[in-house]
């Protein structure tokens, strides 16, 4: 199951760069950009807090 949850948050994280890298290079819309980086913060805040444990 932890395994599942870090794909997860890793593909959330891959949501938030590749985009913004594709709108800069005018390959994708601003509209798309948006809509994929909400979807990528939700995957990676909704996955991330599950695994990754806290460095005391």
């Amino acid at each position: 199951m932890r395994i599942l949850l870090i794909i997860i948050s890793i593909i959330g994280l891959m949501l938030t760069i590749i985009p913004s890298i594709l709108v800069f290079t005018q390959n994708m819309t601003l509209e798309t950009h948006k809509q994929l980086m909400a979807t990528g913060m939700i995957l990676w805040f909704g996955t991330a807090v599950f695994w990754i444990e806290g460095q005391d």
